[in-house]
């Protein structure tokens, strides 16, 4: 199980509608230094919150990492371009200390150079789920781990969407179930 505080989330400018409403699950008026559970986050809040709430966690950036590398290979199939592909790979030896943050860095120049080729010299017709797909892996190779599960998950979902292979809370769902076995111990 992965904590957090409520003083560590404050200091990232949490918006206020979500942040009035984690301190009312959580019966608080104010921020404090008592630890809460990334699941009790995802219970009150839901995914896109809970995703957020990685930017307050101190390490775990194995985890975060390898999060965004399983969002976005549940897309790889909208990845026609080889480079978003290899990107996934060098990530995902990153997370498992086999490559460098220069390896990282090189790949995600070259994912962020597929989706712009896929964007600008288009696969014909140009479908918003390839674009999506290859942003997702794009960001699943960003520096930071929080960053990149965020974008990740994000935009594979839309590719997701996008291509009418599910409907958004299904999609979710599914995010949301995988995020509970890697940042809660799989606890319901």
């Amino acid at each position: 199980m992965i904590y957090t505080t409520l003083n560590k989330l404050f200091i990232h400018n949490p918006c206020a509608e979500d942040w009035s409403k984690l301190l009312l699950h959580l019966n608080k008026g104010s921020p404090d230094d008592e630890p809460v559970s990334l699941l009790t986050i995802l219970d009150s809040n839901g995914l896109d919150d809970a995703l957020w709430c990685l930017c307050a966690v101190d390490g775990y950036q194995r985890e975060m990492r390898l999060y965004a590398v399983w969002c976005a290979r549940q897309v790889q199939n909208f990845m026609p371009d080889q480079r978003s592909l290899e990107a996934l790979d060098v990530a995902e030896q990153h997370a498992n200390g086999r490559a460098t943050d220069k390896d990282l860095a090189e790949a995600r120049q070259e994912a962020r150079f597929a989706a712009i080729d896929a964007a600008r010299h288009g696969y014909k017709p140009y479908l918003p789920s390839i674009d999506a797909a290859n942003h997702a892996a794009f960001h699943a190779t960003r520096a930071d781990g929080s960053v990149a599960a965020r974008g990740a998950a994000r935009d594979a979902a839309r590719a997701i969407f996008w291509a009418g292979k599910g409907g958004w809370d299904e999609i979710r769902g599914v995010q949301s179930a995988e995020f509970r076995r890697v940042f809660c111990g799989g606890e319901k």
